[in-house]
């Protein structure tokens, strides 16, 4: 061999072993990386199962506080309860970021009667943002599945009587949100179509994967300016199968409904917020929140309680494990989310007119039920991303990391005015959905009806979430 390719393969043989040690190095240093994120996740989750405020907060604002529909004194003892909540866990900064939002009020009176031989009076919740009735209006009533039945009924069959609609949640549909998506149009729309037939008031089916429930469940509804607004009411499930049946046996029976609903003045509030400032990038801002308001039926436990403790709880875990955070993680507890949204309206506006750089939003308003995983509104490398988190975050029951829904607080924030957040990520935590919808915007929406250990798991989840992000997010070069 010549001295030449003497000196070429020992040139070869130096390169091959510096390679070698480059790659050692680099699976070295990812599995020391590996064992340092589990260490400070099995830190997050055992801080907030044997150490957790989570459960206690709740208790106190479902029992001091209780529901607290917007413009209520009750939404506005939230925010003072939100504040001083936050200044507790000795934040970086705690404020209030004021909105305006509307005033709708349920009034005293709620009252159904069916009239087949004995009035029996039925169970039923006005939908957010009805008329009144105006007194006891009595008429006969017209059964539907659905918007475009009514639009398709003869006006004469329909003008001046009531419109049933009883179209139920899919019980075959495995996401019980797929299924409350797939009929909540007769609750927002129904009054409208039911207007232009000519209706003179609306009954609907309660969006529950319950058949038979004694609870109504209310939710916002909507109007049209180009048509008469009319009452609407929802019925519980068991009074709505009760009509059902009666209808087939005399499809002549009339339905009489008595309430007083106020709308009043846009009222000034507030979203809560506090921040834990970025040591590296604190001008690149990772929100978590859910929302603050509820309606105005038992104590908004589930929707959206939960979610505000969670986001809450998520930056004490952080602090209280001793975690710097390299961006600034900002807890919001918006303000509106159940009737008009102004909340997350007026967050994002406000941050686009600042020009904030978002970067990471993740919102909790799927009830305190034990947690699945994340779904994502963002691009493929951001899903590969949080996929690539799956093998840390199984362990703990975390599996499910896929495109989906963010949340409708967080979801303005993904309508930019400007360039700045052209690659926000919209998280929502999932949790399991199957039990969400017998509790929602009902009476029965209360802190008993909550899990200590399924709540803390979601604060947890949230806790670690955020600091893998943190961690992944603008690595350094």
């Amino acid at each position: 061999m010549s001295k030449f390719n003497q000196l070429i393969s020992s040139f070869t043989i130096v390169l091959f072993l510096i390679c070698s040690s480059i790659k050692e190095t680099k699976a070295d240093n990812s599995s020391h990386q590996s064992v340092v994120d589990s260490t400070m996740i099995r830190t997050i989750y055992d801080q907030a199962l044997v150490n957790g405020e989570a459960y206690d907060n709740l208790r106190v604002l479902c029992k001091s506080v209780g529901h607290r529909l917007s413009g209520s004194p009750a939404a506005d003892k939230a925010v003072v309860w939100g504040e001083q909540v936050l200044k507790k866990m000795g934040l970086d900064t705690v404020y209030l970021q004021e909105i305006k939002v509307p005033h709708w009020d349920r009034g005293n009176l709620e009252q159904a009667w069916i009239n087949s031989g004995k009035p029996r009076e039925l169970r039923i919740a006005t939908l957010g943002g009805s008329v009144a009735s105006k007194g006891k209006i009595t008429a006969g009533v017209i059964e539907v599945q659905s918007l475009e039945e009514v639009k398709n009924l003869d006006p004469q069959k329909v003008k001046g009587k009531f419109v049933f609609y009883n179209r139920p949640m899919d019980a075959r549909k495995i996401s019980t949100f797929d299924a409350y998506g797939g009929c909540v149009d007769q609750r927002y729309w129904g009054a409208v179509e039911a207007a232009a037939a000519g209706a003179i008031g609306v009954f609907v089916r309660s969006m529950t994967t319950l058949e038979s429930d004694h609870f109504p469940h209310t939710g916002s509804m909507g109007y049209s300016d180009t048509v008469t607004k009319i009452p609407a009411v929802a019925l519980a499930t068991e009074d709505a199968n009760y009509i059902h049946d009666q209808l087939l046996k005399n499809p002549s029976i009339t339905l009489s409904m008595n309430i007083n609903p106020t709308w009043n003045p846009d009222k000034k509030s507030y979203n809560v917020i506090g921040e834990l400032r970025g040591s590296e990038f604190p001008d690149k801002i990772m929100v978590v929140g859910g929302h603050l308001d509820s309606w105005d039926l038992g104590e908004g436990a589930h929707d959206d309680g939960a979610g505000i403790v969670h986001s809450m709880e998520a930056l004490r875990l952080l602090k209280a494990a001793g975690y710097r955070p390299r961006h600034t993680i900002r807890v919001v507890l918006f303000m509106n989310e159940e009737n008009g949204n102004m909340g997350g309206k007026s967050y994002a506006s406000i941050a686009h007119d600042l020009r904030e750089d978002h970067v990471v939003a993740i919102e909790s308003d799927r009830g305190g039920f034990t947690p699945r995983g994340f779904s994502l509104v963002g691009n493929e490398t951001q899903l590969k991303m949080i996929q690539s988190f799956r093998e840390l975050l199984e362990p703990y029951g975390l599996h499910f990391f896929e495109f989906g829904y963010g949340g409708v607080d967080i979801g303005p924030l993904a309508q930019p005015l400007n360039k700045i957040d052209a690659d926000l990520m919209l998280l929502g935590l999932v949790p399991d959905s199957q039990r969400y919808f017998d509790f929602h915007h009902t009476a029965d929406d209360v802190f008993e009806n909550v899990n200590k250990r399924e709540l803390e798991l979601g604060c947890a989840s949230m806790a670690s979430m955020l600091y893998l992000l943190d961690k992944t997010l603008h690595p350094i070069k």
